[in-house]
């Protein structure tokens, strides 16, 4: 038993000494092949259990979402269909990413998200659900809050601009110009299962709309005309 313990323990931090080897990698690629500008940082809380929220344009997200500065522990939930690209297969697993499944209420996914929240992880996730073919952002879908709510962890907004045309432009040899910008954190409320519907509905409609806020109109999408939107922006 207790050399099992001990294969265990020395595989685990074997795959986090291949996660924190690729993250450096992928900082470095992001820094010398892309210009990449950084915004909000100072919102980022340095340590504890934190949901990274992000909108989702292309497959250049993961990689830019692993970059997040003043964090160490990094990880994602990622659909299972990218387990058909070999080298974002392999960049997820050795990322030590989380595979879910969207075709169905994926709760071991949930489980294992909500694990590495309590060990002190970031945790990236598109409260989309998918990717937005038209860079627009798409209707909210409640998972993020639902994975907030029972880790009772915070919540960092950040709005990704130019990764929508990143991977043609690195194709023609052109440094894309991308813009990440991280907004004010989000508090969960203590879960009430009374209303729990109502909670989901809320926190999911905060997290995209303080999202949307941080994005030209262009990219409202679902939110352009919602209320909540326009009262951020009022106050801004």
């Amino acid at each position: 038993m207790n050399q099992l313990v001990r294969n265990s323990g020395a595989q685990s931090k074997e795959n986090t000494m291949k996660a924190k080897s690729l993250r450096e990698i992928i900082i470095w690629l992001i820094d010398h092949l892309t210009v990449t500008e950084q915004k909000g940082i100072e919102n980022i809380p340095p340590s504890g259990g934190l949901i990274v929220a992000t909108n989702h344009m292309s497959r250049m997200d993961i990689p830019v979402l692993f970059t997040l500065p003043k964090r160490v522990k990094v990880t994602a939930l990622v659909t299972t269909k990218y387990l058909k690209y070999p080298l974002l297969r392999w960049f997820i697993i050795t990322a030590e990413g989380i595979w879910l499944d969207r075709d169905i209420a994926d709760f071991a996914a949930i489980r294992q998200a909500v694990q590495k929240l309590d060990q002190g992880f970031a945790v990236g996730i598109s409260p989309e659900g998918t990717r937005s073919s038209t860079g627009q952002l798409l209707e909210g879908k409640p998972g993020t809050a639902l994975i907030a709510l029972r880790a009772q962890v915070p919540v960092l907004p950040v709005a990704l601009i130019g990764t929508e045309t990143s991977v043609v432009e690195l194709r023609h040899f052109r440094k894309p110009h991308i813009s990440v910008e991280y907004g004010k954190v989000i508090q969960p409320p203590k879960l009430d299962r009374e209303h729990r519907e109502e909670q989901l509905n809320q926190l999911t409609t905060e997290i995209m709309c303080q999202i949307a806020a941080m994005m030209p109109e262009k990219y409202h999408g679902f939110y352009k005309d919602h209320p909540r939107l326009k009262e951020i922006l009022a106050g801004k």
